[in-house]
């Protein structure tokens, strides 16, 4: 039995040319099959063969699970408790074994078999040809499309077969059995029937690879691109940056006459590509990436992440975009979200939010409001920052004087302290559904909780003006919260609560909630 074991193996590594431990491990994988249909449940088998012998020992085996877990698996699991009764150092996830009868090894079993190992052998060549193709690093895929299936592409490349989803391409891109295609590899999927490439070319990946060909700078080191957006065919913005003055990054990008553009124009089915010059400077790569806007003032929000992006009416309809396609690249390319507004709509923003804050201090601080419209001015816009920021800021407005300051910054301490006992009362009694909802935090919580509104149906039946009121924000604010919060809901959810425009507000409270917390 061991010398046809050891004949096997030989023949069938030979035959495929593949590396004899892949047949035993194959080998292997068919013993333990063969044993498990001896059992009714699913249990657990492995089956050791001896290299150089070629006898095998067959194991039923238990993995050692935490007490407390239960056992999900009873046929191939055991208990933490049960197994220090067998082994008294045993911990989580080791393994106990029992010997059992192996089966009978012999010409039928091989022939049985057979195709299982075969199977292995196959997978494992597959394994090992794409681990060589990966070792390459290479990120880019030049094949022939070999068939069609349901749409998407199987493209070939040397030994290599990947997918080309149909989503994944291009728009309007018309690919046949035949055509030569290039692809970025965007992930490696693992299913039953082996590892599968799948490719794209509507990533911005794919942008910027197409690049690294045609500018050597880039493969040298010379010229970097920092992020690149895509609308895929029809425009995308690519971030490029050099820190060798003696290069201009956008010419070189563009090439001799526009070449080298032209070319990855060409791949991507006359993709229009706006090229920008990355900056460190968050504000000045956002007024770049909406060229060719030209941008009045910006105004940046760290916290949040945003930009609020003052231009003149001639260039509304510029930094828009059709559709809204340039700042929405924009934002893709930088990583900000950009809210374009003209000079009216920033000044009435500023107002709002001024009234908001003035009204916050007034009545929190108990303070006239010329001191609340000071502190506005100076930048001050939260209890917590006039409580926390360090007191030599405060001591440089020059309408203060020390104890004006020390007496401010006690009572913003004292509201900070009463409005979270508030908050707590707040929750008394209030649905679970509400407090835990994801991202609600306790405060926000707490003052609706004190308004009387305790259950998610009380929360979503609330008006513009009470939701404003509640979190002590003008209605107009409050209005814009949850118009803002509208742009996240999708046409999917809008069918399902089947509510007209109109009615949004009531829709939306869920969401809008998380952008209220403004002090």
């Amino acid at each position: 039995m061991s010398r046809e074991i050891l004949l096997l193996v030989d023949a069938l590594a030979r035959e495929k040319n593949v590396d004899k431990e892949v047949v035993f491990g194959a080998l292997e994988h068919a013993l333990a099959q063969a044993t498990k249909k001896r059992y009714e449940g699913d249990v657990d088998i492995r089956v050791a063969i001896d290299r150089d012998t070629g006898e095998f020992e067959t194991f039923r085996r238990w993995h050692v699970v935490p007490d407390e877990a239960g056992l999900q698996l009873p046929d191939q699991e055991i208990l933490l408790f049960e197994a220090k009764d067998q082994i008294g150092d045993i911990e989580v996830d080791d393994f106990i074994e029992e010997p059992i009868e192996s089966v009978d090894f012999g010409r039928r079993f091989a022939q049985d078999t057979k195709q299982v190992v075969l199977q292995r052998i196959r997978d494992a060549e597959r394994e090992q040809i794409l681990a060589d193709f990966l070792e390459r690093g290479d990120a880019l895929v030049t094949g022939t499309i070999k068939r069609m299936e349901r749409g998407d592409a199987i493209v070939e490349s040397g030994k290599i077969e990947a997918r080309l989803p149909r989503d994944q391409m291009i728009p309007k891109e018309n690919l046949r059995i035949g055509d030569r295609v290039r692809a970025y590899i965007q992930r490696i999927e693992r299913n039953a029937r082996g590892p599968q490439v799948i490719l794209s070319r509507t990533a911005p990946e794919f942008i910027m690879k197409l690049f690294e060909l045609e500018v050597p700078e880039i493969e040298q080191g010379l010229l970097e691109i920092k992020s690149a957006a895509r609308d895929a065919g029809v425009r995308a913005k690519i971030a490029v940056f050099t820190s060798d003055k003696r290069i201009d990054p956008i010419g070189t990008c563009v090439g001799m006459r526009g070449s080298r553009v032209q070319a990855v124009t060409g791949e991507l089915g006359g993709e229009r590509v706006d090229i920008v010059l990355w900056s460190d400077d968050p504000a000045q790569f956002v007024i770049g990436a909406l060229a060719p806007a030209n941008v009045s003032s910006i105004m940046v929000d760290e916290e949040k992440h945003a930009m609020d992006v003052v231009v003149d009416e001639e260039n509304l309809a510029i930094a828009i975009g059709r559709g809204g396609q340039n700042v929405r690249l924009a934002a893709e390319l930088t990583g900000w979200q950009i809210n374009i507004m003209t000079a009216e709509e920033s000044a009435d923003k500023s107002a709002q939010e001024t009234a908001a804050v003035r009204l916050l201090f007034m009545e929190k601080l108990d303070v006239d409001q010329e001191v609340a419209d000071i502190l506005a001015n100076e930048g001050f816009s939260s209890l917590e920052e006039i409580a926390y920021v360090p007191i030599t800021e405060m001591l440089e407005i020059e309408s203060f004087d020390e104890d004006t300051v020390n007496e401010l910054r006690n009572r913003a301490r004292d509201a900070l302290v009463t409005e979270a006992i508030a908050s707590e009362e707040g929750l008394e009694g209030m649905e679970e559904a509400m407090v835990n909802f994801e991202g609600m935090d306790r405060v926000t919580a707490g003052k609706l909780g004190l308004a009387g509104v305790k259950t998610m149906d009380q929360f979503s039946s609330l008006a513009y003006d009470e939701f404003g009121a509640i979190l002590a924000l003008p209605a107009d604010r409050a209005r814009q919260l949850i118009d803002n919060a509208f742009e996240d809901v999708t046409d999917e959810e809008m069918k399902l609560i089947d509510l007209k425009y109109d009615d949004r507000a009531k829709a939306l409270q869920a969401k809008a909630w998380s952008l209220a917390a403004v002090k």
